[in-house]
């Protein structure tokens, strides 16, 4: 039998303190700011619901600042807790979330148009006309009762609201730190599909997930991780753990834990990156622990069933490499910066299409190819390019 490597272990213990003691363990690295830290107050941390939704922590964590989108946005995103009341009063509050939607477009579109990057406006202005089209749609699917037609409506108005917000990001928005610049880098998202044979399921033989990677809050970390993709590094491992907790892949043949690069011969690491909701850049190298952040928001949180991040050795933040794991844990035992994984590891993207399957996983199964889909563009400083 396989033995854990020290990256295995670390999220194990991470996991299990994060479901019994539900907060970070305060540790005494010689790295922490706060000689003395308190414990984080959990009444900050745990305000309100988590958001479980990949599709909506993707779309929160876009680097925009525009009021009027997001309050189209955020009454759409409600309706996934209306539907979960049963009969009359659930439609009912749905109705009303589409209508609250409906006149925030209507009152908020010259600002939302204002908002639009130069070179997308024609685009995001189309966008606009079919969410309006939509939601007239909406209403009239509420006011005729069809609870069942109401959820395909609603992620179909989602995915307009996105791309008008997408339209908003001209540019990059930020410089990555100078001794990370060279490292392949996803300036902006990507998306790829990961196709798994499953050996030992009657009722899965394979399946395709379809992940949504995050360049704007991860640069370095889902930049690393398109590049080995585009050199085939993953295609044909198998799935090297699968607990119940996370399924992780990544570890190669061999005594290296990670990927080496032909060019240097060595393992190549790459730095923890977190990204601070509220900050213009991610931190690098060390945890928010380390720095005091104890109520810290991340902008890309373990919320969601399938988030994926890289694995790490447990005493050195700057070691990842190659291994990589999505997490299978409801987020209602992990509420944001209540665990002990948000900022001690790097989330770079979300599983957005049949992440649930993610549970049917199990040791041997064999990620047959990862492609990339879109975005393949924003990669910039891509090795797998370079000869050797």
């Amino acid at each position: 039998m396989r033995s854990f490597s020290l990256k295995e272990c670390a999220i194990s213990v991470a996991l299990a303190a994060g479901l019994i003691i539900g907060m970070p363990s305060l540790d005494s690295s010689p790295m922490a700011y706060a000689a003395n830290p308190s414990l984080p107050d959990l009444s900050v941390l745990i305000s309100g619901p988590p958001i479980k939704d990949p599709g909506a922590l993707l779309r929160y964590a876009l680097p925009i600042d525009n009021k009027a989108i997001r309050e189209v946005q955020k009454p759409l995103e409600d309706i996934t807790e209306s539907l979960k009341v049963a009969g009359v009063r659930g439609l009912d509050s749905v109705e009303r979330n589409v209508k609250q939607a409906s006149r925030s477009l209507k009152q908020g579109k010259s600002l939302i148009i204002s908002g639009l990057a130069e070179s997308k406006k024609d685009h995001g202005v189309e966008l606009l006309d079919k969410l309006e089209i939509g939601m007239e749609e909406l209403q009239q699917i509420v006011e005729d009762r069809n609870r069942d037609a109401v959820a395909p409506k609603q992620k179909e108005l989602l995915k307009y609201v996105g791309d008008v917000e997408e339209d908003m990001v001209d540019s990059f928005p930020y410089e990555v730190p100078e001794e990370y610049r060279s490292m392949p880098l996803l300036k902006g998202r990507a998306a790829v599909d990961m196709k798994v044979k499953v050996k030992e399921n009657p009722n899965l033989e394979e399946c395709v997930f379809h992940i949504v990677l995050d360049g704007y809050n991860a640069p370095v970390t889902a930049g690393n991780f398109v590049d080995l993709v585009q050199r085939h590094f993953y295609d044909g491992m198998e799935i090297q753990r699968a607990d119940g907790f996370v399924v992780q892949t990544g570890d190669p043949e061999g005594p290296a834990e990670g990927f080496i690069d032909p060019s240097t011969g060595k393992t190549r690491t790459i730095p923890l990156e977190i990204m601070v909701d509220g900050e213009k850049a991610p931190v690098y190298g060390s945890t928010l622990e380390e720095l005091g952040l104890y109520k810290a928001q991340t902008k890309l949180p373990f919320n969601a069933f399938g988030t994926m991040a890289m694995a790490r050795d447990e005493f050195e933040n700057n070691s990842a490499s190659s291994q990589v794991f999505w997490l299978l844990k409801e987020s209602e035992l992990t509420p944001s910066n209540a665990n002990i994984l948000d900022g001690r590891y790097a989330v770079f993207g979300y599983v957005t299409e049949n992440e649930d399957f993610l549970a049917d996983l199990k040791v041997g199964d064999v990620i047959e190819s990862i492609q990339v889909v879109s975005g393949l563009e924003n990669l910039v400083n891509p090795s797998y390019k370079i000869a050797g």
